[in-house]
């Protein structure tokens, strides 16, 4: 059991699937399932209020299942029931294989392609065509939801991806993450020309306060994210190509950073890419030609890293995709 105290901070007990949440006094009246998201930052509020309407939250020794029911004297108890993974199937979607062996295999991940089921996308993922493709040599230290995954991209991001097929590799490529010292590199379409043209940008990233989804350069909390920046073309007059590299690797790290400093990546919804203000000053064709691009611009180009068998450094090139070239044909009409 885990017991929360007031701001957060928490006494481990007995048990890892029980919470304990005590009710400061000027918390009562607040809607429990509100109350239960700011207590227990790691979990969504959509999630508490299944686990209220399913009876796992009670108090004083009543069950509680109306998620909107205000907060009385407590503290409430929380029974988080144990995550149950189902075993993905392996499924014959075509990949763009750009290196392969014994070890490991190199992918060049489209946009649009999730890289591990979860919920809303159980299947049609990049594991469920790696199963098929690898016919049972991935690597099971990733859990049985990720087998070989050592890193992701997000689902709108295109570009290089590196998966272990034995857990020697998985290792050996975990480390080199962790330790920062795998080469990657960027190319994202960004609103506006950043000023300095190059540079880099140094902030902690946490979780939005404003909205639990999203990710926020914070001044408190958070981890520190560190991303170069170079700007290799100015398109048209309101936008431009920009060479991004990573040296931590953060939750939409780039998308974050590049919108921190007002040049959101063209196509990003989330982080104030998708419908811009510098849009107002197309033609109407051409506007909507650019709405009409599904996916933030953003493709992981470069991946360099040593091999975990050889030794041997390997680094790894994806040109841009077609989506993205057109993108800029359209923005350079702007």
């Amino acid at each position: 059991m885990i017991e929360y105290g007031v701001r957060g901070k928490y006494i481990p007990v007995n048990e890892d699937t029980t919470y304990t949440v005590p009710v400061p006094e000027d918390k009562t009246g607040m809607r429990l399932d509100r109350f239960l998201a700011d207590a227990l930052p790691e979990f969504s509020r959509s999630r508490l209020k299944v686990l209220i309407s399913d009876g796992q939250v009670s108090a004083c020794g009543e069950t509680e299942t109306n998620p909107s029911a205000k907060v009385k004297g407590g503290p409430y108890t929380v029974q988080v029931p144990p995550a149950v993974a189902a075993k993905p199937e392996a499924q014959e979607i075509a990949l763009d294989v750009v290196y392969e062996d014994e070890h490991l295999i190199v992918i060049n991940k489209p946009a649009g392609l999730v890289v591990h089921p979860a919920a809303g996308n159980l299947d049609g993922t990049l594991v469920n065509a790696l199963l098929a493709h690898c016919r049972g040599s991935l690597s099971g230290i990733g859990g049985v939801s990720r087998p070989g995954i050592v890193h992701r991209l997000d689902k709108d991001t295109s570009g290089l991806m590196v998966a272990a097929k034995t857990d020697q590799a998985h290792h050996h490529l975990s480390e080199q993450f962790a330790e920062h010292t795998l080469e990657r590199a960027y190319k994202a379409v960004v609103w506006g020309v950043p000023s300095p043209r190059s540079g880099k940008i140094d902030t902690n990233i946490g979780r939005s306060s404003a909205n639990r989804k999203k990710m926020a350069v914070v001044k408190r909390g958070g981890k520190t994210a560190l991303t170069y920046y170079q700007v290799e073309k100015v398109i048209g007059g309101g936008a431009s190509l920009v060479e991004c590299r990573l040296s931590t690797g953060r939750t939409h790290q780039i998308r974050v950073h590049m919108s921190s400093i007002g040049h959101p990546v063209v196509g990003d919804p989330q982080y104030g890419g998708g419908n811009h203000k510098r849009l107002r000053l197309a033609e109407p064709q051409i506007r909507d030609a650019i709405q009409e691009h599904k996916y933030q611009a953003l493709h992981a180009f470069l991946l360099g890293f040593t091999h975990p068998a050889t030794q041997e450094n390997m680094i790894f090139n994806s040109n841009l995709p077609h989506n993205i070239n057109k993108l800029m044909m359209n923005l350079e009409k702007i």
